[in-house]
């Protein structure tokens, strides 16, 4: 039950996605990435960076309230030593986008200056958003537009056309659907955006991915495990042998997803314990932020370093 889950999703609609993207470019003065801010690298698209290469970006780090506070800094701090703005936001309360208008004119301060020494100041700013499925696109778009224009859902893949949307202050909007890429070289990539909901429970081992879910937060963040669920994370023997000096084996994916199975009466005839229902609820209240605030992976992780804990607990 260890195994990370081969997880590849890359349906007709992305494909279409990728061109209109590319087709609706040059209409636009930057480009929006709304990202994951438990996942900014995992829930960042290769396929849309090497699109819109060349044009002014900003990153809206969405989610924010259920990552890391200290972490987000950090991950602040490191897109703006890549030169690109960030701001860390929750696009559903609307916390941070305040700072979203101020920041389009100071990215595109360059755009700005050349539309008023063509006669043209107070031009329409144009700006495509973009993002993997789930990460918020279209719940910022309601946010910053102050009335429901985008449809909003809790599944990937719910946007499926462009739409233009005007904001009050000369800016205008281009609502991409989300699209992911054709591969996950990396396994754990696509692991982390099945675990934040950006692929489809439908096409992932639901169980599995709930025992990789809780071995992962068991390393980062084990008090919000242990407190949430009202489990042990320790072998029964592990008192017996820290007393005497020996070292246990770790729980497993399975044993730990038994554990907050049984602790919630989770059960079915014969009174065996329900680990697929358990493995939804624990993946939905991650999903949540009920598990308290995590993020998954941190700034030191892309340069080999580590500070602290990713999922330290503010």
């Amino acid at each position: 039950m260890n195994d990370i889950p081969s997880i590849q999703w890359f349906p007709g609609h992305m494909t279409k996605t990728r061109r209109m993207m590319e087709k609706c470019l040059p209409l636009v003065d930057g480009v929006v990435e709304i990202l994951d801010a438990r996942i900014p690298v995992s829930s960042g698209n290769p396929d849309i960076r090497n699109i819109t290469a060349g044009k002014p970006r900003i990153v809206v780090m969405n989610k924010c309230d259920a990552a890391n506070e200290k972490i987000n800094a950090r991950w602040v701090r490191y897109f703006k030593d890549m030169g690109i703005k960030a701001l860390p936001a929750d696009c559903r309360s609307g916390r941070g986008l305040n700072a979203f208008v101020p920041a389009v004119k100071e990215v595109l301060t360059d755009v700005i200056e050349k539309n008023t020494r063509k006669g043209m100041s107070g031009r329409v700013l144009h700006l495509m958003v973009v993002g993997v499925p789930n990460v918020g696109k279209s719940s910022f778009i309601n946010r910053m537009a102050g009335r429901k224009k985008a449809k909003v859902e809790d599944r990937p893949g719910v946007t499926r056309d462009k739409q233009w949307v005007m904001l009050e202050e000369d800016i205008e909007l281009l609502d991409m659907p989300g699209v992911l890429w054709p591969k996950f070289d990396d396994m754990a990539v696509g692991e982390k955006l099945a675990f934040t909901g950006a692929v489809k429970d439908t096409v992932t081992d639901v169980e599995l991915l709930g025992c990789r879910l809780l071995l992962k937060l068991r390393d980062i963040a084990p008090e919000n495990i242990k407190s949430r669920y009202n489990i042990s994370l320790d072998t029964p023997e592990e008192d017996e042998a820290m007393a005497s000096g020996e070292t246990m084996g770790c729980l497993s994916g399975y044993e730990l997803l038994t554990r907050v199975g049984k602790a919630r009466g989770m059960l079915i005839s014969g009174g065996e314990i329900d680990t697929g229902r358990a493995a939804a609820a624990v993946l939905d209240e991650f999903r949540g932020g009920k598990l308290g605030r995590i993020s998954l992976e941190c700034p030191e992780d892309c340069s080999g370093e580590s500070e602290e804990k990713e999922g330290e607990v503010l």
